[in-house]
């Protein structure tokens, strides 16, 4: 590629809090012969990227550390090595950021070529981007880890969140009952994306109501609002239900083995950082087609710059960006 030297970047040169990541001028990465080089249209904001940023999920980094993870972008650039994509393909990537990859808030990135996928025709980056890493979570835990049937009953704990929401789409395709809960005004929002009943999470009933609501029992269920109830929630199950937690990091989890093992129940923590480039090749193909078909979208998404990381940070970690999706894009 020829092109710039150096690029705007959203970087942080140790561990910290919101104060440590700095904006300004790095060099633009060098492709090692697996990698492609994006010049980056848009970058997603996850809560995973503080946990990295803080040190709270430990990870190999060097510094300076390009914060960051999800990105969409065009590719400029490409290793000896690589065949595909080609250059002036538009891709994105959602595994950046981690195990000594650089993250992608800058103008340009490398990514390796095997964690880059087509953006189908026509997608907005925005939206794509907005969407990917929570969907590609949602197929990891229903279908790799939990081993999801289409005539399975699904709990979602949490469904009108990204993941949540993410995760009701793709079971209610799969053919699945998928019953969430969520507070009352998310009623509507929880029930287009395919829920066939939406439970007020703040009822002091919850659990009679789910029982009630799945009879013959929970066959999946996902807890992304990292309030779990162990104990409460194993009597739930049906026979061989699985329970997949992947938020909550900090919290307690009790039970009785009793309640677990002679049912057959299992307890699964799952984290995608972990998934293999196969994995997340798989996820990204069914991620893909539910992008072209239009089925995949944001709640609500609001654009910043760049150089505004540290406020989209800052707003993740003190709750203020509920149901917002915070994108940043170059502003070139």
């Amino acid at each position: 590629m020829s092109g710039p030297e150096q690029m705007h970047a959203a970087y942080v040169e140790s561990l910290g809090g919101t104060d440590a990541i700095r904006y300004g001028m790095l060099p633009v990465p060098r492709c090692g012969p697996g990698d492609v080089l994006l010049q980056v249209e848009a970058v997603a904001v996850d809560n995973v990227d503080t946990f990295v940023r803080s040190g709270r999920f430990p990870t190999a980094l060097t510094f300076p550390f390009v914060i960051g993870r999800d990105v969409v972008g065009t590719v400029v650039g490409r290793g000896a090595e690589v065949t595909t994509p080609n250059v002036g393909d538009r891709v994105w990537c959602n595994s950046l950021g981690h195990d000594g990859r650089q993250g992608p808030t800058s103008e340009y990135t490398t990514a390796p070529a095997d964690r880059v996928y087509s953006l189908p025709a026509g997608v907005d980056p925005v939206v794509a981007v907005a969407v990917a890493h929570p969907a590609a979570t949602a197929h990891l835990a229903l279908y790799t880890h939990a081993g999801l049937r289409a005539v399975e009953t699904v709990f979602v704990a949490g469904g009108a969140g990204h993941v949540g929401s993410a995760l009701t789409v793709m079971a209610a395709r799969s053919g699945a009952r998928v019953l969430v809960s969520a507070r009352a005004d998310d009623d509507e929002w929880c029930r287009s994306s395919g829920a066939a009943e939406v439970l007020d999470y703040t009822a002091p009933d919850l659990a009679g109501r789910l029982r009630s609501a799945a009879s013959d029992g929970i066959d999946v269920l996902v807890d992304t609002s990292g309030r779990l109830d162990l104990a409460t929630t194993l009597n739930l199950l049906a026979t061989r239900g699985r329970i997949v937690v992947m938020a909550g990091m900090d919290r307690q989890l009790e039970c009785r083995a009793g309640d677990l093992y002679p049912r057959d129940r299992s307890l699964i923590g799952f984290a995608i950082s972990n998934a293999t480039s196969d994995e997340l090749a798989e996820a990204a193909q069914h991620v893909t087609t539910l992008l072209a078909d239009g089925v995949l979208r944001p709640r609500n998404v609001e654009e910043l710059p760049l150089s505004a990381a540290g406020e989209a940070h800052r707003r993740l970690e003190a709750g203020d960006a509920r149901g917002i999706r915070l994108v940043l894009r170059p502003e070139h």
